[in-house]
Parts: structure tokens; C-alpha cells; sequence
């Protein structure tokens, strides 16, 4: 499926605040905890809890949400289909990184081990 302009838009327009409830009740159903989510976002983002509130309480659009990020070296390593889309083929930078972000809440909701969702090496 080929992402639109249009599509990318609508994505960079979409406040935080209006997707986090979604993305909190999804993983609470399953059976997570708000602080893994947190440690999601955080290893994705670098947020903290502070600064996730920030940007909920700001209602920051995920243009915003991903411009104050600083994205984890290893992001490139999410990999798969979430809503469609297959997040390596997505050309446009800010609708693949909001794509990330869903891939792993999606990963935390299935029940994926911690260190697999964060793209950690066992040692």
C-alpha cells in the first residue's frame, strides 16, 4: 500500500494526546502496565514521564511530538506491517516514525518480551 501526501498530512496533524488514551487502554486490556508503555515511548523518544505529559497536556501534534524527539539509534530495526503500511517502505520520515511508535505499542499489547520490543542485544 503506498502512502499518500494527504495520508501524511492528516498523520502530522494528529495530536499525541488524542492517541495516547488509545495506545494506554490497549496495552492495560492485555495485561501491561502504563510503565511499560512509558519505556516504549522513552526508547523510542527519549521522553521521560514529564515530558510525555508535557506533550499531552500541550496537545503537541505528532509533527511537533517527533520534532522534539530524539529518535533511538536503533529505530531503523522496527521492522513489519501495522495499519497496512510496511514501516521500511514508508518514504516519508515523520509518518514511518509514528508507525514505529504503533509497531511497538502493538508489540507490547501482544505480549512481546521487553528486550525484543526495544531492539536489545542478549548478552
Amino acid at each position: 500500500m503506498k502512502v499518500t501526501d494527504k495520508h501524511n498530512e492528516r498523520i502530522a496533524k494528529i495530536t499525541f494526546a488524542s492517541v495516547y488514551p488509545h495506545y494506554l487502554t490497549k496495552v492495560l486490556k492485555k495485561g501491561r502496565t502504563k510503565e511499560e508503555l512509558h519505556q516504549v515511548i522513552e526508547w523510542l523518544t527519549g521522553f521521560d514521564d514529564l515530558i510525555i505529559q508535557d506533550l499531552i497536556d500541550k496537545k503537541s501534534s505528532f509533527e511537533t511530538f517527533f520534532q522534539k524527539a530524539k529518535l533511538n539509534a536503533n529505530a531503523h530495526l522496527i521492522k513489519g506491517v501495522i495499519c497496512g503500511y510496511r514501516i521500511e517502505d514508508i518514504d516519508n520520515p515523520l509518518t514511518q516514525q509514528v508507525r514505529f511508535l504503533d509497531k511497538l505499542v502493538d508489540e507490547l499489547a501482544k505480549g512481546r518480551k521487553m528486550d525484543k520490543i526495544l531492539r536489545e542485544e542478549i548478552k
